[in-house]
């Protein structure tokens, strides 16, 4: 096995990593906020689901250009 191989597969994994972490702070804290403020609960999934979306794309693009790296 070379760095490169290595070093893809590292960043393809870090990339996930943070990916869970991010969407699991994201989480947690879209249910705090909707603990607090339950009548703008529809706005708070929203805006979860928009963010959380927008963390997979970063990392699914992470993850293709470790791949491209290859």
């Amino acid at each position: 096995m070379d760095f490169g191989t290595l070093g893809a597969a590292v960043g393809a994994g870090l990339a996930v990593i943070g990916a869970g972490i991010g969407i699991g702070r994201i989480g947690a804290h879209a249910m705090d906020a909707i603990a607090r403020q339950p009548e703008h609960t529809g706005q708070i999934r929203t805006n979860m689901i928009v963010v959380a979306a927008l963390l997979e794309g970063v990392a699914l693009f992470a993850v293709v250009i470790c791949f491209l790296a290859l």
